[in-house]
């Protein structure tokens, strides 16, 4: 588990890394503004935005470095990161929270993506929320956060034989295996 431990401590530094450098120019990102995956999007449509033409998606599966990457944004997927790298999570966390202006009420937490890049026709609104929740992204959330804080999870999962079984099958080993 080691491995892939680090592995995933290391894309999400590059998460980070690549909002900060943000090739593309998209509204929003930055140190505390990240989180890229598989998401809703603003819909399929290209439009010019303060000079740029710039290519949005429905539901894409979305990445860095290499994209496709159209500003959409899941703060789903910055939480799911906790465990793995807390030092540039949980300031990402209270930006989502408190500074990024999604601040709705909002029984559910955070809605599926965002995309402040997003610019109608009508130029009369800028950037974008998505209007879902998705229990596949909330999952995810609860999942990630008593892993951080606890560790309970992984432990159990770890004392599971069916799940050790299945991962041997797989050709897993080495790590707690």
């Amino acid at each position: 588990m080691r491995h892939w431990v680090e592995n995933s401590r290391r894309a999400t530094y590059v998460q980070q890394r690549y909002a900060i450098d943000n090739p593309n120019g998209f509204s929003g990102y930055g140190r505390n503004c990240w989180g890229i995956t598989a998401s809703d999007g603003p819909g399929s449509e290209t439009i010019m935005t303060g000079g740029k033409k710039y290519q949005f998606f429905d539901y894409k599966g979305r990445g860095v470095p290499y994209g496709p990457d159209d500003g959409t944004i899941s703060p789903w997927a910055v939480v799911a990161s906790l465990p793995f790298a807390p030092e540039i999570v949980l300031p990402a966390i209270y930006y989502l929270v408190n500074d990024a202006n999604l601040k709705a009420a909002n029984l559910y937490g955070f809605r599926a993506s965002f995309n402040l890049s997003y610019r109608n026709r009508s130029k009369k609104n800028f950037g974008w929320v998505s209007p879902w929740h998705y229990g596949l992204n909330q999952g995810p959330i609860i999942t990630m956060i008593e892993n951080y804080k606890t560790g309970l999870l992984w432990n159990l999962m770890k004392n599971c034989p069916y799940i050790i079984n299945g991962l041997r099958r797989a050709g897993f080993s080495g790590g707690w295996l």
